[in-house]
């Protein structure tokens, strides 16, 4: 029998195996053998181990041996890891599982070596290489050897990386010490379970050293997505399907128009038609900007899922928190990867308040911009959605380097070698605004307004009376209109009207097939060519 450490329940280990060992009652995840876990994850009868008998190669004490022959006896593998290769719904992988029955999964010379082999051999064979990290920290019986293995781990990855290629750890519980501090935190995409335990040092020595109560769920899953260490939780019955998508998207392609679907689609006469006439609308300059403040104007989200097959959203800076007024990820556009990158307002008031009203702090520009970098290493072409009132003025964000952190961007975006596509939906404000829309081309909604500060804001500054914001939107051109004689602007996209909860499949439509022009017009140029013209792009200014 095994009880649920959180709640209790007890359940017979082959009624624990069939709900993929989680408590129905709480929902607790339990740790689950290597062996077991492999059998969850690969296409029954496709995983083959590699250097199962792999041995010490340092002298070691009597009573380490005698600790050595227990687990093995008892967990029924040589070591505190299993590696190999595997299909997981067909996609061939190289996949290492650490099990945390064996010596609490700690980390010595044999396991920092099957891990640095595995991702050799994945290299070698350019294979994308999963693992699922489980561990209480370093061998501390190895002594300096299991220090070591932190380095080898990092470095092998890092030579994967140079060539291009994908990995992924999932961090089971718990993750802990010279794991965590290694091949753990170096995946392009880090997920983790619900409720793990994740972190460096102990709670226990934390406390101890800073004599403080540590906070509620701290070093879990969920507090270290929150602060922007991870791209998120998944559940254990997504995995394999999971796995499958990133093995899909994150591999080097040549193309980026690789539609499954032809272009010719249903709503391709649509989009032809409407472009011969256009009758943009009436509204002024102040009216625009109010129609895209107001509550119900359609979200970026809402656009991102009708004119995309999938979005898988990825969050995190990786040094201190997700930003929530930016949402990024990976999706597909019939078929074809891209990286999605969408400042969001939120929809309602309280959602506008978690979101701070789509006002990035440096996190968030640092998360878009660490997406866009895994685009130009996979060659994934980059959509980005602008809506915007500019960067959030605050005390935090200038500790935080809100100034670096888009300049960063601005300079990267610049030199990146894969089509960069940005839409401004509605709000485009100053270099907050600009921060994401680098682009190859730069397409305006109808109703959109993009401007280098707020009308109030401008008319406060030059006139000392924020209540001429009406007469400053006349005179700051920031129409999409304005901006597109200005040559500023490089399309814009119909409203039907002005956009609403009604009309946002209809505008979805209009911008999926031109968003399918703008790729395969892009697929024809030469990456180097690509940066250049962008150059050239901004230079004219």
């Amino acid at each position: 029998m095994k009880k649920c450490k959180v709640c209790g329940t007890e359940y017979e280990e082959g009624n624990l195996r069939k709900k993929r060992y989680i408590c129905t009652s709480c929902g607790y995840h339990f740790r689950i053998p290597a062996k077991e876990r492999i059998r969850m994850i690969a296409d029954k009868g496709t995983f083959a181990e590699w250097f199962e008998d792999l041995d010490l190669k340092i002298p070691i004490e009597e009573t380490y041996a005698e600790k050595l022959a227990i687990a093995r006896e008892k967990t029924g593998i040589r070591e505190a890891v299993v590696v190999g290769e595997a299909k997981v719904l067909g996609e061939k992988i190289a996949i290492g599982v650490c099990d945390s029955f064996f010596i609490m999964g700690s980390m010595g010379h044999v396991v920092g070596e099957k891990i640095t082999r595995l991702v050799e051999a994945a290299t070698e064979n350019k294979l994308p290489v999963f693992i699922f990290c489980c561990s209480g920290g370093a061998r501390m019986q190895e002594g300096i050897i299991s220090l070591m293995q932190m380095e080898k781990t990092a470095a092998a990855l890092g030579r994967h990386d140079r060539e291009g290629l994908f990995s992924c750890t999932i961090l089971t519980d718990p993750t802990t010490g010279g794991v965590t501090a290694s091949f753990a935190m170096l995946g392009d995409v880090i997920m983790a379970e619900p409720g793990a335990t994740v972190g460096f040092a102990g709670k226990r020595v934390i406390k101890q050293t800073i004599g403080e109560e540590l906070p509620k769920g701290f070093q879990t899953s969920e507090f270290i997505e929150e602060h922007g260490m991870i791209d998120g939780i998944v559940q254990r019955k997504r995995l394999r399907q999971m796995i499958q998508f990133l093995s899909v998207v994150n591999k080097q392609s040549g193309s980026f128009a690789s539609f499954t679907n032809g272009l010719n689609s249903r709503f391709y006469q649509l989009s032809q038609s409407y472009a011969v006439s256009l009758a943009w609308s009436k509204k002024t300059p102040w009216e625009k900007v109010r129609e895209n403040r107001k509550i119900g104007r359609p979200a970026t989200v809402m656009f991102i899922r009708n004119i995309f097959d999938v979005f898988v959203e990825l969050k995190g800076d990786r040094l201190y928190r997700d930003d929530p007024s930016i949402v990024g990820g990976i999706a597909l556009l019939d078929g074809q990867p891209v990286t999605v990158i969408a400042e969001y307002r939120g929809i309602t008031v309280e959602e506008n308040l978690r979101r701070n009203f789509g006002m990035p702090n440096p996190e968030g520009y640092r998360k878009a911009l660490r997406l866009m970098k895994q685009a130009e290493k996979f060659g994934r072409p980059i959509i980005s959605f602008i809506n915007t009132q500019g960067a959030y003025c605050g005390v935090g964000a200038e500790e935080r380097g809100q100034g670096t952190a888009i300049a960063r961007n601005l300079l990267e975006m610049s030199r990146l070698k894969v089509p960069i596509l940005a839409i401004i939906v509605g709000e485009a404000g100053s270099g907050g605004a600009l921060a994401t829309a680098v682009g190859d081309e730069v397409w305006m909604f109808e109703n959109a307004t993009y401007s280098i500060i707020t009308p109030e804001g401008y008319a406060s500054i030059l006139w000392g009376d924020s209540s001429r914001a009406p007469e400053a939107a006349e005179k700051m051109h920031i129409t999409a209109q304005d901006l597109k004689k200005k040559k500023i602007i490089d399309k814009i996209i119909p409203e039907y009207g002005g956009a609403n909860m009604h009309n946002v499949r209809k505008i979805s439509e209009y911008i999926k097939v031109q968003m399918k022009n703008f790729l395969l017009k892009k697929n024809s140029m030469d990456r180097n060519e690509m940066v250049e013209e962008r150059y050239k792009r901004f230079r004219k200014y």
